[in-house]
């Protein structure tokens, strides 16, 4: 398999605008035939519910922004992350099952975490087996076989080591799309969750768009490929299929479906 990765670095914005081009990047990846990538993040603290979640559960958590997600897993409450989103055909050799493109994603962070001194790896049978509530509302009170942990800075390894990376898919009409989200530090709404800032060396400094560049980089050779990087914002080069996501998102019916 060799692929070129398109990349947007889109920078933050409200959660309505992040879905729709996250819908958006399934298109592309159909149109491109290849695989495909943005990152971003959050104008204000928001709450997306997996695909296949009720609204209900979003009355406990204290965010006024909710939006639904084109992937499926676990709500993720947003503002202290970088996300990302991640698209390829259906017929991709990644698009086939579901594991592979999950494993090319966080073994790729893991590659770049430990380049950087820090010691973060997939989590197994064990961890998942040390997590009470397997089908938390929150992603980051779950634990999923291949989700990226990591111990504190000079701390052993230990299976209740705090989850920073969580993805979930969704196979659509002619892609599967990919959500992601990399805590970078503790949020104020989340009691309890930890990030990069808190689990790194004090050496360790994490400018947050380096560590995106580079970890683009290495999924893209895992790919046999290289990263493309589009001039253009995604949403502006992709107006008409953008818009109608936007309006689909923005109807109450499409938040509370379930």
């Amino acid at each position: 398999m060799s692929d070129d990765l398109a990349v947007w670095w889109d920078g933050d914005a409200d959660g309505l605008t992040n879905m729709a081009a996250d819908e958006a990047l399934a298109a592309e990846a159909v149109r491109r035939g290849g695989p495909v990538a943005r990152f971003y993040g959050w104008r204000e603290p928001t709450l997306s519910l997996g695909a296949f979640q009720p609204l209900a559960g979003a009355r406990a958590v204290a965010v006024d922004a909710v939006v639904r997600r084109p992937s499926g897993g676990g709500a993720i409450l947003h503002g202290t992350d970088l996300t990302y989103a991640a698209a390829v055909p259906r017929d991709h050799p990644l698009g086939r099952t579901a594991r592979p493109l999950y494993d090319l994603w966080h073994l790729a962070l893991v590659e770049e975490l430990a380049a950087r001194g820090m010691a973060a790896r997939l989590s197994g049978a064990v961890e998942v087996a040390s997590c009470p509530d397997a089908e938390a509302f929150l992603c980051f009170a779950r634990r999923a076989d291949g989700d990226v942990v990591m111990p504190p800075a000079g701390r052993p390894a230990r299976p209740d080591d705090p989850k920073i990376l969580g993805s979930a898919q969704r196979r659509l009409a002619g892609a599967v799309v990919q959500h992601g989200s990399l805590l970078l530090r503790a949020s104020p709404a989340a009691g309890g969750l930890v990030g990069l800032e808190e689990l790194a060396p004090s050496s360790a400094r994490v400018v947050v768009s380096d560590l995106a560049a580079r970890w683009a980089d290495r999924v893209a050779a895992a790919l046999g490929g290289r990263v493309v990087r589009p001039d253009t914002h995604f949403g502006t080069a992709h107006a008409p299929v953008f818009a109608e996501a936007l309006r689909r998102g923005s109807d109450p019916a499409w938040l509370g479906r379930r």
